[in-house]
């Protein structure tokens, strides 16, 4: 548990951020660098983050999405990554972090999901990215290895799109973070103190209980759950993503776009003849927030035969390690839940990436921190993710999420 304490230094903190993986610790170092004041509180469940979606990710960034305020916000996500460094005010203890540039490569075996690919194109290339679409013929020269004889259309981006060292980034938002004074907790949070319209006090498993002037609610796939605490509900469960990786018998003879098959599986390039696939079931259901079992069949009757008939080198691939992780997967349009609630105004949601989290974690948190220092955004306008279209039910839909 090292930088985490067993109880908080104060009675009371200018703001709390429940939950400090990514999200939590992006914000807390904004706070931090845009000048906050006040004291900042990190309280975080697991200090280990064994099972935190930020350790578990396939940590990969990318341009596709179908939104532009998404592509705008993983473009700056790339931008903060490939600079960490200098955005880190020089530090030479941060390293310099490139992104591994392979791309996504989505593949279309229908004219109706071409036609999504197209129309996502034509976003992209607005908001500036590079995605190209491809023909079948074009796949097939680019991706000799690759069968295509069902495909109609495929889409890639080769700029600022791939693995990047998610962990990392992480790691120096929470160190920078303290350093700078921010407190981490290791404690639960079991309930909200709610006056009127405003939460007042945060109450925790050690029994403890921590007044509070803003609450972040940064808590992941327990996002819901800490939201029912303040008697608001929002529609995010967890949802089991699988991962192996694999090492081939015969490597490809170049590197392998993160490749999004028709059939859900995708996989992609690690590097030395490695490779990573992942997926998941056709049935999709909430999980228990503890549950990380693995489903042998789900690669035995689906993900291998898939990956495999894309791609027959890998009919000899070897399983050398396998996981399973959770999504915080938000039921209504798989976005981002962002700002203040409505009502309990000092209550702020960062909920529900269904998984984009890691690249978006940035922008998140530097949008969750001016809002909290202006009452307003100064950078990307986040407000098509508050929680008004949640209580309208009014679906911002992504149409790009794997």
């Amino acid at each position: 548990m090292q930088g985490f304490r067993t109880e908080p230094r104060h009675d009371s903190y200018d703001v709390v951020i429940i939950g400090g993986a990514i999200m939590g610790s992006s914000t807390a170092w904004w706070l931090t660098e845009l000048g906050f004041p006040g004291r900042v509180l990190v309280i975080e469940r697991d200090p280990s983050y064994a099972k935190a979606a930020t350790a578990l990710s396939f940590s990969c960034i990318r341009q596709q999405f179908s939104t532009e305020l998404n592509i705008r916000i993983s473009q700056f996500g790339a931008e903060f990554v490939q600079s960490l460094r200098a955005r880190m005010g020089g530090d030479e203890r941060v390293p310099e972090l490139k992104i591994q540039n392979f791309g996504y490569l989505y593949l279309a075996d229908s004219e109706e999901f071409a036609r999504v690919l197209r129309t996502n194109q034509a976003v992209q290339a607005a908001a500036g990215a590079g995605t190209r679409l491809l023909s079948r013929d074009q796949i097939a020269a680019e991706f000799p290895f690759m069968t295509v004889d069902d495909l109609v259309l495929g889409s890639l981006n080769t700029r600022d799109e791939g693995y990047f060292d998610g962990y990392t980034v992480f790691d120096w938002f929470r160190r920078k973070a303290r350093e700078r004074g921010v407190e981490y907790l290791a404690d639960e949070v079991t309930g909200l103190d709610v006056s009127g319209a405003r939460i007042t006090g945060v109450r925790l498993a050690s029994g403890r209980r921590v007044g509070c002037g803003m609450v972040v609610n940064a808590a992941g796939t327990r996002g819901a759950k800490v939201a029912a605490m303040a008697g608001i509900a929002i529609p995010i469960e967890p949802r089991k993503r699988f991962n192996w990786v694999l090492q081939a018998e015969r490597p490809l003879d170049r590197p392998l776009p993160l490749t999004i098959d028709p059939t859900g599986a995708f996989v992609r390039e690690v590097g030395g003849g490695t490779y990573m696939a992942g997926g998941h079931a056709e049935v999709d259901p909430a999980v228990d927030f503890d549950d990380f079992t693995m489903d042998p069949d789900l690669w035995l009757d689906h993900i291998w035969p898939a990956i495999a008939t894309r791609i027959p080198a890998f009919e000899a691939v070897k399983v050398v390690n396998e996981w399973a992780g959770q999504y915080d997967y938000n039921l209504l349009d798989q976005n981002a839940i962002t700002g203040p609630h409505p009502e309990v105004t000092n209550f702020l949601f960062l909920n529900g990436f269904s998984g984009h989290g890691l690249q978006q974690s940035p922008a998140m948190g530097r949008a969750t921190a001016e809002w909290i220092l202006h009452g307003d955004y100064r950078a990307l306008d986040l407000r098509p993710f508050h929680y008004d279209r949640i209580a309208e039910g009014r679906a911002m839909v992504e149409a790009a999420v794997i």
